[in-house]
């Protein structure tokens, strides 16, 4: 099913509201980048990803790619419409006047570089160089929505230049332990700097009126600050999570599964500054599940967290790795119908269940959830 038997419309304004229209990605091509600025300081002094690069295995594509398309398959058989991004040549090398790349990365999480928001969606700026022309693999799509949805705005935040002023200078020493990294975001001193806004769409949580935006490694204040700007009707708020040496896309660290409700990662539990908005209205936050894995697949950036990284359907059914047996008991507990996924060989391309995806329609319109804001 390509999407091609309805007409489009957008609109999405949380994470959990009944899903009927989504994109799920592709992992055709997918690389592993060079070195580049914003990519050293994710990659652990222990991890199996240090200095490699080029494209992923034939076998590894393959393996991720039966899992993406299962994916697809459970949901339109709950009645979601599903469309596919168009992968190109991500091996080939990229530059701009400031800067050349080796190569790109891929296609597989959606959710990196989509925002939806309403009936609007955003190209995030993307603070990668390996990733500044990803947006490509997704323009066919949303120009179809735009013809088909009168209401449908195709936005892009303005493309940052990302010249080695965007990022601070021998950020990290070779030896730096992980309690220096943790002092580090601690006093939020991240590898970016405010040369210019940055932002990925996967540090952004929607809840209705109110964004919760990651500050971190891949959003900077500017970031932040230009989507206030963009999105004057709302209410945008930054987060920060000081137990997290790699402060990257907020998705396997704080997990919003319905009105209320939110499971946060506990060993990179939320900035006390930052608890107040959900204490305010009643919002309950509840330490994560531990993961049932040591240790993610091989060449994966992503960390064993991804356990935590769900999708909702709607607020009573909730799609979670398959083997990750302690977070399906807890969402059992919490009363969801819980829809078991194989996903591990999908992870190295870019995450998990709700990275691999971005909303094109869910039902409902736009709530304020945080009324004592």
């Amino acid at each position: 099913m390509t999407g091609t038997d309805s007409k489009t419309v957008v609109n999405s304004w949380n994470e959990w509201d009944p899903l009927k229209h989504v994109i799920v990605g592709r992992a055709d091509g997918c690389c592993i980048p060079p070195s580049e600025p914003a990519s050293d300081p994710k990659i652990p002094a222990d991890s199996d990803m240090l200095g490699m690069y080029g494209p992923r295995s034939d076998e590894s594509v393959e393996k991720a790619n039966a899992q993406l398309d299962n994916l697809a398959g459970i949901l339109e058989a709950h009645g979601v419409r599903v469309d596919r991004p168009e992968p190109m040549d991500f091996s080939q090398a990229i530059a701009t006047p400031d800067w050349e790349h080796g190569s790109m990365f891929g296609c597989q999480p959606p959710r990196d570089v989509i925002l939806t928001l309403g009936s609007e969606m955003l190209e995030a700026t993307m603070s990668y160089r390996s990733r500044w022309f990803e947006y490509l693999c997704y323009r066919p799509l949303l120009q179809r929505y735009y013809n088909e949805d009168p209401n449908m705005r195709h936005e892009a935040a303005p493309k940052p230049r990302l010249t080695n002023a965007s990022y601070k200078e021998d950020y990290l020493s070779d030896d730096i332990t992980i309690d220096e990294r943790l002092e580090l975001v601690a006093s939020k001193d991240f590898v970016t700097t405010e040369e210019e806004p940055l932002f990925d769409a996967a540090d952004c949580l929607r809840f209705g009126r109110d964004l919760v935006v990651q500050h971190g490694f891949t959003t900077n204040l500017k970031g932040a600050d230009w989507l206030q700007r963009h999105f004057p009707d709302h209410r945008v708020h930054t987060v920060n999570f000081p137990g997290d040496p790699y402060p990257i896309h907020i998705d396997a660290t704080f997990t919003p599964l319905r009105p209320g409700l939110i499971i946060n990662n506990p060993d990179r539990r939320i900035a006390d500054d930052c608890r107040g908005l959900f204490e305010r209205n009643d919002w309950e936050i509840v330490d994560a599940a531990r993961p049932a894995h040591n240790e993610p697949p091989a060449l994966c950036y992503s960390s064993v967290w991804l356990s935590m990284n769900v999708l909702m359907i709607d607020e009573k059914t909730v799609c979670a790795e398959a083997s990750e047996v302690h977070q399906l008991e807890q969402l059992d507990k919490f009363g969801f119908n819980v829809i078991p996924v194989p996903f591990r060989d999908a992870y190295p391309f870019g995450g998990g269940l709700h990275c691999a995806t971005t909303d094109v329609y869910r039902e409902g319109t736009c709530q304020d959830y945080f009324p004592k804001a």
